[in-house]
């Protein structure tokens, strides 16, 4: 086991905050792959790299066991400015590491190189370093890319970060733990004109209004109360100044849930919404709805192996079992949706001014790196004993 304040934790430390200072979006994490596979070939692992441009795979072996799993990272940051003012506060303008990406990397690179000294094991790990998770589906590209196929293995397992879970508090249940992540785009065509003269235009800023109001009704009268569902509108677009009513206004948005068939129904009824509206007030819409993320479903044996790997760690009393699932959304669910596997959450700790993910002055903290790369290391020793 890696202890706190360890020659082992200084290090996992040291490589969080190199990759903080650095940080690079999907598909571009470029020196952050560079970066981690010169880790992984320092400790003896065989590297395998290009899967989804930018990903990185290392295998390990021990034993003479049959059995293989695979452990992943993501890599890639957020556009996103730092406001934060520590010394390794992000040297990229605009970008930043504000989900904790960069700690989720040193967790697993902290394992790999424990597990390559201490070879408590008897089979094949897989270590998977992700890019992409953010908005652009890495996790699928990689297993569309072959990644079951090349690395052979019977379960994956994830793991993220949790703000305002305590430090020393594991989280994870079988079945739902995020949700779908679903988006939209209406637009609602009109007819521009004078401000003043309204009579003769069809003005789409009223119908966008009426739109957003009447999607509302979606989670409140058409979902199942048991059924969790969101549907949030997120950006309007239109018009240019004060006194011109414009042709046209874009609405955006990111629809949520756990179900397909609850899926299927916001998607039918955005649709049947936004056109009904459009037509009573004599406008047109589009509206474009794209499914981007499944939810992220935890198998039920991958779960109780989790949970007795996180107890040796942690404790039993720690270990979070019944857990609300978050309506967040995490690319993961394409690895969970082709393998058995299970997607765990680490308490982050209060942070300073309770700061959440995706928020310019989050930061990882690096207190827990001991306590996840332990996770890491007890799952493999627990799954290939």
């Amino acid at each position: 086991m890696i202890e706190s304040n360890s020659t082992a934790h200084r290090d996992m430390v040291e490589w969080r905050r190199n990759l903080h200072q650095y940080p690079e979006t999907a598909f571009a994490e470029f020196l952050t792959s560079d970066f981690i596979a010169e880790k992984l070939t320092e400790f003896g692992l065989t590297v395998q790299r290009g899967l989804a441009k930018t990903g990185v795979v290392a295998t390990l072996k021990a034993g003479n066991g049959r059995h293989a799993i695979g452990l992943r990272a993501d890599m890639d940051a957020l556009f996103l400015e730092e406001k934060n003012e520590f010394a390794h506060k992000s040297r990229h303008q605009g970008k930043m590491h504000a989900c904790g990406h960069d700690g989720h990397c040193g967790m697993l690179l902290g394992a790999a190189k424990y597990l390559s000294k201490i070879k408590k094991f008897d089979g094949t790990v897989h270590f998977i370093f992700q890019p992409a998770e953010e908005n652009e589906s890495g996790g699928r590209v990689m297993v569309e890319e072959g990644l079951f196929e090349q690395f052979p293995m019977e379960g994956v397992y994830g793991m993220h970060n949790w703000p305002g879970m305590p430090v020393g508090k594991m989280g994870v249940r079988s079945g739902p733990m995020m949700a779908a992540s679903d988006y939209f785009r209406i637009v609602v065509q009109g007819k521009g004109g004078h401000a003043a003269i309204p009579q003769l235009s069809v003005d789409p800023v009223v119908v966008a209004a009426q739109i957003v109001t009447a999607l509302q009704t979606i989670t409140s009268r058409n979902a199942d109360p048991l059924d969790a569902a969101v549907v949030s509108v997120t950006q309007i677009h239109g018009g240019s100044t004060g006194n011109v009513i414009p042709n046209e206004v874009i609405l955006q948005g990111t629809a949520r849930a756990f179900q397909t068939e609850v899926q299927d129904m916001i998607e039918e009824r955005i649709s049947h919404i936004a056109e009904s509206i459009s037509s009573g007030f004599g406008a047109k819409t589009d509206v474009h709805y794209k499914r981007c993320y499944p939810p992220t479903i935890n198998h039920e044996s991958e779960a109780e192996l989790a949970v007795t790997a996180a107890a040796k760690v942690v404790g039993e009393s720690n270990v979070i079992q019944q857990l609300q699932p978050s309506m967040g959304a995490e690319d993961f669910a394409f690895m969970l949706q082709k393998k058995p596997g299970c997607y765990v959450w680490i308490g982050n700790g209060m942070v300073e001014g309770g700061c959440m993910l995706h928020n310019a002055n989050y930061d990882f903290n690096d207190d827990i790196l001991p306590i996840g790369a332990n996770y890491w290391i007890k799952l493999v020793e627990t799954a290939l004993s």
